[in-house]
């Protein structure tokens, strides 16, 4: 008898159509390899309709807030259910990006120049300032969610009031925000794909060419003809290596189990790799970029989405500890 593995996506999250269509994509595989599979909602129902199922596994499609920040994987540890990608912790640390960036810097790992700034603690004064030691032009991105929602761009000669626009669209996501210095250089996306042995192995780079827009936005990342992918990225063996190196180490910093996305800024002409974040539940839709990778790698979206779902259902339990008798 297969398996009864179920596929959560949505949730209260700007990502949830994202997730949907994901969800999609993985259930069919799973379903195709051989599992029984039912699409559960991330919402108030999911621990009534995970134990109405007798479901035996989780894999999350889900992104964004309450699915790919630790929530969703802390239910699934207080239910007991086995799940794919990683564990409460690394998927607190990866979704905060404010909170990523010091474990990458502990880690000695390759982050721009950046600050933290919070909606309620900040004036237009301290913003000036801001951008001035981050050298003019900056990227401002909500430190929660993804698929650059309420990411914004600001150039060296643009005004303040554009940072202070960008300012206001990312506090639209989330209280606290992240400023860092723009690196000039190219898009480029490494998959990490644990083996049967947990061995973090990197997948082949993907160097990203925005069409719809002159940055990697949100119509870009999921529009048709949005962007293109060279996959393996057209770099030096030296600079793929650099890449893979740096992918696998923020990989092993946020302790990310399965998988993860690790997006970067790579110039060719220096040779630099700049880390910008960690995707711990990166995108299975027909347009993204971790599937695509492992298909070059030899992995098809099948097996993928079949191994994923034996890591959880070989997933040990938690240890129950033995309960003390409190003393007289």
């Amino acid at each position: 008898m297969s398996a009864h593995v179920a596929v959560v996506f949505g949730g209260p999250s700007a990502e949830a159509a994202v997730s949907r269509v994901s969800a999609g994509a993985v259930a069919n595989a799973l379903a195709s390899a051989g599992y029984a599979v039912t699409q559960l909602e991330l919402n108030r129902e999911l621990p009534r309709e995970l134990a109405a199922h007798a479901i035996e596994a989780v894999v999350p499609t889900t992104h964004g807030p309450l699915g790919e920040d630790g929530c969703l994987q802390g239910l699934l540890e207080v239910l007991e259910v086995p799940y794919s990608g990683s564990g409460v912790l690394a998927s607190a640390i990866a979704a905060d990006k404010g909170m990523a960036r010091r474990v990458f810097e502990q880690a000695g790992l390759p982050i721009a120049k950046g600050r933290l700034i919070h909606e309620a603690q900040h004036d237009s004064a301290a913003l000036e300032r801001v951008r001035a030691e981050l050298g003019g032009a900056v990227i401002v991105k909500p430190c929660s969610g993804g698929s650059a929602i309420g990411v914004g761009r600001v150039g060296a000669n643009d005004p303040d009031q554009k940072l202070r626009d960008a300012l206001r669209a990312a506090f639209e996501v989330d209280h606290s925000v992240v400023i860092e210095a723009f690196r000039l250089g190219d898009e480029v996306t490494c998959g990490v794909l644990e083996d049967a042995n947990g061995t973090a192995v990197a997948l082949p780079p993907t160097r990203i060419l925005a069409k719809a827009a002159d940055w990697y936005d949100f119509k870009s990342r999921y529009g048709t003809g949005g962007s293109e992918h060279q996959c393996p990225a057209p770099f030096s063996p030296e600079l793929i290596e650099r890449v893979q190196t740096v992918a696998v180490a923020a990989h092993r910093a946020v302790q990310a189990r399965d998988l993860s996305r690790v997006d970067l800024i790579v110039s060719e002409q220096t040779g630099d790799v700049t880390l910008l974040e960690v995707n711990t539940l990166p995108g299975m839709t027909p347009t993204s970029l971790f599937p695509e990778a492992a298909q070059i790698a030899g992995v098809s979206f099948e097996e993928l989405c079949s191994r994923l779902a034996q890591k959880a259902l070989a997933r040990a339990g938690r240890r129950t500890p033995k309960v003390l008798e409190m003393p007289d």
